[in-house]
């Protein structure tokens, strides 16, 4: 008798995929709460309850055949939300404190991408597999994520002949999402026991305010007269960014849809700062910028297609994993000595492993995780989203070109 499940599809709409995706935040935090392993270590929880519903859906493909699709929009949206807080909570004055330590991560970020594809690279040539293997197993899925993977996926087909480029490409960057949110926990939770550094039940109590992101949980008053004034900033920046996104596409200043939802952001920030009496409410954007941060990594890992992982290479594995210990062991001996050895260098280095082998929405939720528990750090959280939103996709597709070209 057939099973009537085999290679069936369940498909989630908006509203489905929106409550699917609470209940698995809820869960998250459940786990994290009763599992001393995952709170003492930081790890965040979303990534906590969207890879462990991930794993069930795989035991249902792999024993049922059933396949699983959430509606993608949603996911966007909220990536869209959380770089739009981001530019909302930037004033200059701000951004100016970062200089020269924004500059230095700036060189370490682009120095750990050339290192990146490099040793991928001199990897897949001791393995005896064609060395664009490991430009994919690099900076191209790791730092670049899904969607550079995807957008380069064609072209190496093209100049290399790669069997499945794509499906190797989302593979890679399957892995890479799932192992930044793990390591920088416990890489942080390894550098503060080297400093010392205990939890403080005070989280004001290092010295500095709170700031965006590092304390969802303050008690700041908001009302609904600011919540919607504030999710008018929000849709003004959207619906300019997605403006700004179509014009430029195909020129040279064509940037991703978030960068220019968070560069709109920073210009109406600044000019409400600047020529009005009107104060930004930072709660309310600091609420909507978290909701849509959980919420995006919760969808994103919920929809791991996990069976995506078999289709991988031993060898192409053997680098991820090799990628995996360079991250780590940059992080703890480069990224933490170069910024200071100090707490804002432990935030930091957490952050590196979030979009060195992920995305920058993981390197802010394993910064939360640590800030949460040990105190802000302003510094962290001023500069990992802005390397991450600017910095990173401009130096990552330059140096991909170049070594693209070198290898072809």
């Amino acid at each position: 008798m057939t099973n009537p499940l085999i290679d069936s599809y369940m498909t989630f709409g908006l509203f489905e995929t929106l409550a699917f995706a609470c209940l698995v935040l809820i869960l998250g935090f459940f786990i994290v709460k009763k599992i001393n392993f995952l709170r003492n270590y930081n790890i965040p929880e979303p990534v906590v309850g969207g890879f462990v519903v991930a794993i069930v859906l795989y035991i249902l493909h792999a024993t049922m055949g059933i396949n699983f699709t959430f509606e993608g929009s949603l996911q966007t949206t909220m990536m869209l939300f959380f770089f739009t807080s981001i530019g909302l909570s930037a004033e200059f004055d701000k951004l100016k404190k970062g200089g020269k330590p924004l500059l230095i991560f700036v060189f370490l970020t682009g120095s750990f991408m050339i290192v990146q594809n490099v040793f991928g690279i001199s990897v897949a040539s001791l393995l005896g597999i064609d060395p664009s293997y490991g430009l994919i197993a690099g900076s191209i899925t790791l730092t670049g994520g899904h969607g550079t993977g995807a957008a380069w996926a064609q072209n190496l087909t093209d100049i290399f002949q790669i069997n499945g480029a794509m499906e190797l490409a989302m593979a890679c960057a399957t892995y890479g999402l799932v192992m930044g949110g793990l390591i920088g926990g416990p890489v942080a939770k390894v550098l503060l026991k080297k400093k010392n550094i205990q939890p403080t039940k005070n989280i004001q109590e290092r010295g500095a305010p709170i700031e965006m992101f590092e304390n969802p949980d303050s008690n700041r008053r908001i009302n609904v007269r600011n919540m919607i004034e504030t999710l008018t900033m929000f849709a003004i920046c959207l619906a300019l960014g997605h403006l700004l996104y179509e014009y430029c596409k195909g020129s040279w200043l064509e940037l991703p849809n978030f960068v220019w939802c968070l560069f709109v952001g920073v210009i109406i920030r600044n000019t409400i700062s600047r020529s009005s009496s009107y104060i930004v409410n930072d709660h309310a954007v600091d609420v909507l910028g978290n909701t849509g941060l959980y919420l995006f990594l919760t969808i994103a890992l919920m929809s791991l297609q996990l069976w995506q992982l078999q289709g991988l290479a031993s060898q192409v594995l053997v680098i991820l994993i090799l990628q995996t210990v360079l991250m780590i062991l940059f992080a703890m001996f480069i990224t933490f000595r170069v910024m200071g050895s100090d707490y804002d260098a432990i935030v930091l280095s957490a952050g590196h492993c979030g979009f060195g082998l992920g995305a920058t929405p993981t390197a802010v939720a394993n910064m939360q995780s640590i800030t949460d528990k040990y105190g802000p750090s302003h510094k962290a959280f001023l500069i990992v989203p802005m390397v991450g939103a600017f910095f990173v996709d401009i130096l990552n597709n330059l140096f991909i070109k170049l070594f693209v070209s070198y290898l072809s």
